[in-house]
C-alpha cells in the first residue's frame, strides 16, 4: 500500500473510532430492563424538612463518575425539575439537579415546607442520561 493511501486509511479508521467513542458517551445505550427507583419513599408521602432518601438500581452497574466503563453509571436526583434533560445532553449540576458521582445510593435532603417533586435519572460518567432513559417515576412529597 502506498504511504499516502495508508495514511488516509489510518486517518479514516481513527475518525471512525473517535466518532464511535463520542457516540457512546453522548448516546449511551441502556440495557433492557434497567431501572432506578426510590427504595422506601412513596408518591404522596408526607415527610419532614430533613428527608433521608435511598436510591435503588437494577439491571445496570453502579459506578463512580470516574469510571468510564460503558454500561455503567450513577444516580442524579432532580428536585422540582420540569423534565429530565433531552438525549445527548449532560445533566446540569445545580440546586435542581443533584449528582451522586461517587456512586452514592443515599442522601439526606433539606427541603422547604410545601410540595416538591423528586425523580431519579441514571447517567454515564459524562453525566449523559442513557437511551432510552433510565429514570424513576416522578413522585411528589409533602414537606411539613
Amino acid at each position: 500500500m502506498r504511504p499516502a493511501v495508508l495514511i488516509a486509511a489510518c486517518s479514516l479508521a481513527a475518525a471512525a473510532a473517535t466518532a464511535f467513542a463520542a457516540d457512546n458517551v453522548l448516546h449511551p445505550q441502556a440495557p433492557a430492563g434497567a431501572k432506578v427507583f426510590f427504595v422506601d419513599l412513596q408518591d404522596g408521602a408526607t415527610v419532614g424538612q430533613e428527608l433521608h432518601v435511598n436510591f435503588g438500581v437494577s439491571g445496570i452497574a453502579l459506578a463512580p463518575a470516574t469510571d468510564t466503563t460503558p454500561g455503567t453509571g450513577h444516580h442524579h436526583l432532580l428536585i422540582d425539575a420540569n423534565e429530565p434533560p433531552p438525549p445527548g445532553v449532560p445533566i446540569p449540576k445545580d440546586a435542581t439537579h443533584l449528582h451522586y458521582g461517587q456512586a452514592q445510593t443515599t442522601d439526606t435532603l433539606h427541603l422547604a415546607p410545601g410540595d416538591h417533586t423528586l425523580q431519579l435519572v441514571f447517567a454515564n460518567a459524562a453525566h449523559v442520561p442513557f437511551e432510552p432513559s433510565i429514570q424513576s417515576k416522578k413522585i411528589t412529597v409533602h414537606v411539613q
